[in-house]
């Protein structure tokens, strides 16, 4: 517990330094903690050290832990990709899915949202790098998914996630970075109905102080926090 208490508090100051050299304030960038591996008791002593935003990146382990969690005290969201016939396991226990990339997988959210009776929040998950291998709604078909999606029942668009392709050179990341930035700004300035843009989801451990400089909302940070994860 010792380790996570240095490791929490060099990365606040590292996105606190971050937010600084871009000329914003520390307290616009939300810390999610990526919890895989993690076990609860762990994530609960973290929650008592001021952690409030956590993610969970499989659902199996989400519904392992999820009565063990200090849910009062922390928000819990889906950062991973997820299979339509797991969305039901999920609903109600997360305020927001940041891999939302098909209409398949919206119509489920909604369809099990609306069963519900909640509205679940959701991020787009965008191809920046438009890699084959990975999932996320290609650039140039962003506007038209969030159009087709933001009318489902249940579901409210409130921003954009990335994950862009391992760079070398900071430069070639600070590009994918701002031109997420850009597609962030310029759908919040559309400023249309049911799409709130209150998250750019951006950045994990080796990367979030460029992200942060690049217009970052949200950074997801594991491994800097929790040290490196533990597989069985």
């Amino acid at each position: 517990m010792a380790a996570f208490d240095e490791n929490y508090a060099r990365v606040k100051e590292e996105i606190a330094q971050a937010a600084r050299r871009a000329g914003r304030a520390p307290e616009e960038i939300t810390l999610l903690a990526a919890t895989k591996t993690v076990p609860a008791e762990t994530i609960n002593y973290a929650i008592g050290r001021g952690l409030t935003c956590l993610g969970e990146n499989r659902v199996q382990e989400l519904l392992d832990k999820y009565e063990a969690l200090d849910k009062e005290n922390c928000d819990l969201q889906f950062i991973g990709r997820l299979q339509t016939n797991k969305v039901k396991y999920l609903i109600g226990k997360v305020s927001c899915v940041q891999s939302v990339d098909s209409v398949r997988l919206a119509v489920e959210i909604s369809r099990q949202s609306e069963r519900a009776g909640l509205v679940t929040g959701v991020l787009v998950q965008v191809n920046i790098g438009k890699e084959a291998q990975k999932g996320g709604v290609l650039p140039e078909a962003l506007l038209e998914f969030i159009d087709q999606i933001r009318e489902f029942p249940g579901i409210r668009v409130d921003g954009l996630m990335t994950v862009p392709p391992i760079c070398d050179k900071k430069s070639v990341l600070s590009a994918y970075f701002l031109a997420m930035h850009k597609y962030y700004v310029d759908i919040a300035a559309k400023k249309i109905d049911n799409v709130n843009m209150r998250s750019l989801s951006m950045g994990m451990s080796s990367d979030f102080p460029l992200a942060i400089e690049c217009g970052a909302t949200m950074v997801r940070v594991g491994s800097s926090l929790f040290g490196a994860r533990q597989y069985a």
